[in-house]
């Protein structure tokens, strides 16, 4: 049986990854196997870009977090597993998908977006959903395109009475 203290330590690390769940928009497992420590270090360099981070967490202390939290991973913590998490529904997906693409031993397990467990088809779905600054831009082009039309026709209009 384990020391009080050790007890103490561990709820500690439970405590502090059911507050990043709690706390993130989304949240990835993926296996890192494989990966270099400078490779290791780009990865997280490129999450932070984004918004996000990684950290290793044994997988009982991730189990027994996640169980705490009613959110059932199924058999997603067999084996070594990293926790991304970030404050975008996509950002976190999108880099380790784009990530994964050049270092293939990196395996996404499975996520949670919004609450809601995504596997590995909708964590892939999920990486092909354009960025919030590039859904924002679309959104102000499209309605530069409507202004746009408007002014065009308003200024037919004004030229036909004109003529008439």
């Amino acid at each position: 049986m384990a020391s009080e203290k050790i007890l103490k330590q561990k709820q500690v690390v439970i405590d502090e990854i059911k507050s990043r769940v709690e706390n993130a928009v989304s949240v990835v497992l993926f296996d890192y196997r494989g990966l270099t420590d400078g490779e290791s270090k780009e990865l997280r360099r490129k999450l932070r870009e984004v918004g996000a981070d990684y950290k290793v967490y044994k997988n009982t202390l991730m189990a027994r977090a996640f169980n705490d939290l009613q959110i059932d991973l199924g058999d997603s913590l067999n084996g070594p597993s990293a926790f991304a998490y970030g404050d975008d529904q996509v950002a976190a997906i999108k880099v380790l998908t784009d990530f994964q693409k050049e270092h293939t031993m990196l395996d996404l397990k499975i996520g949670i977006v919004d609450g809601v467990v995504a596997d590995r088809v909708k964590i892939s779905e999920y990486a092909t959903i354009p960025s919030r600054d590039g859904l924002l831009t679309m959104l102000a082009s499209g309605m530069m395109g409507i202004a746009r039309d408007l002014s065009i026709c308003l200024d037919l209009y004004s030229k036909q009475k004109e003529e008439n």
